[in-house]
């Protein structure tokens, strides 16, 4: 034991000077050190002045405050409208149009409507489902069939129990829903106008007159004019985007290098212009790409809103790692549009 005294007495000097420069866990170190060499009532008295310092720093400390989830806020007249939209018995009267009322008018008061509830401008609560009747009414009353049928079929009944009623309203929206979702239809309406950017989301102006058809219509239109010109060469489709038994024979478009799928007596059976062709493969393609990449975009950012919300720094990580392959391939032949 007395031949670590001196070992020990070295210690204390290290754990001296450290304490001076402000090391304390350095300082603790070598005085535990010392202790197990030689214990000594110097290192016992500078352990506990180190321990005195620990807990005077310790209090001095501010307490630590709990991250709080961003308040949702939203306004009366937001709540307001979303009743007012679910209260509403038919289409007609939720956009506030009449059975009188043009494609044009239609699309108008849409458009006003659904500024007001699309679900980054209002969170007030219902508002998302507010949101999504008012796109299937437009759908539906901007269709020349769907709407014949739905004026033939009448207004819902608003008699009977509170649970009849709730089950008939459901099952009578139910068979007009839309294939298309909220946002496409929404996409579709404005032509894109309402796009993502940094996380967040943002108007853009755009001068063009409301009765003219946007890019998405202009690109929906041709398809529909290619498929009824096609429908008079053959029954069948004159090529698939998927291989087949049918659509066995792989080809590429010239522009962007789409892969498409033809019959073996492809040569002999289409006899119209190639190009026209192929802009409508690669026009079919792109339009299938965008709505999976706008639905990859609104699920990753419904994930790290609501990780956000709550407050999750793991799950709204794990969100944004989330990974977007669709809109990647339009990156990657450079015909992101969003």
């Amino acid at each position: 034991m007395e031949g670590n005294r001196d070992e020990a007495k070295r210690c204390i000097d290290i754990a001296c000077y450290s304490l001076k420069a402000g090391n304390l866990e350095k300082a603790r170190k070598f005085l535990l050190k010392a202790e197990k060499l030689y214990p000594s009532l110097q290192a016992q008295k500078l352990l506990k002045e180190i321990d005195s310092l620990d807990e005077e720093s310790t209090h001095n400390e501010p307490p630590k405050r709990e991250e709080e989830p961003p308040e949702v806020k939203y306004t009366q007249e937001q709540v307001d409208l979303v009743k007012k939209v679910k209260k509403c018995k038919n289409f007609y009267e939720m956009l506030g149009v009449t059975k009188d009322s043009t494609d044009s008018e239609i699309r108008k008061a849409y458009k006003k409507l659904a500024l007001h509830l699309h679900p980054d401008k209002n969170n007030a609560p219902g508002a998302a489902e507010a949101f999504k009747a008012v796109g299937n009414a437009v759908a539906v009353l901007t269709d020349a069939e769907k709407r014949k049928t739905y004026d033939l079929y009448g207004e819902k009944s608003s008699s009977g129990s509170g649970s009849a009623r709730h089950r008939h309203t459901h099952d009578y929206y139910r068979q007009f829903e839309s294939e298309a979702t909220a946002e496409e239809l929404f996409n579709m309406f404005f032509g894109d106008g309402f796009s993502s950017h940094s996380g967040h989301r943002r108007y853009h102006n755009h001068r063009h007159d409301n009765n003219q058809p946007s890019l998405a219509f202009g690109l929906i239109l041709v398809l529909v004019v290619v498929s009824l010109m096609s429908t008079f060469l053959t029954s069948d489709p004159i090529y698939s985007l998927q291989q087949t038994s049918k659509y066995p024979i792989a080809r590429k478009t010239s522009g962007l290098s789409i892969s498409y799928y033809v019959k073996t007596n492809f040569d002999e059976e289409y006899t119209g212009p190639l190009a026209r062709l192929e802009l409508s493969v690669e026009e079919e393609y792109l339009i299938g790409m965008k709505k999976m990449c706008m639905r990859e975009r609104h699920y990753k950012e419904a994930m790290m809103s609501r990780a956000q919300h709550f407050g999750n720094k793991v799950q709204f990580a794990q969100a944004q790692s989330l990974q977007t392959p669709s809109c990647d391939t339009l990156y990657r032949i450079g015909k992101y549009t969003f």
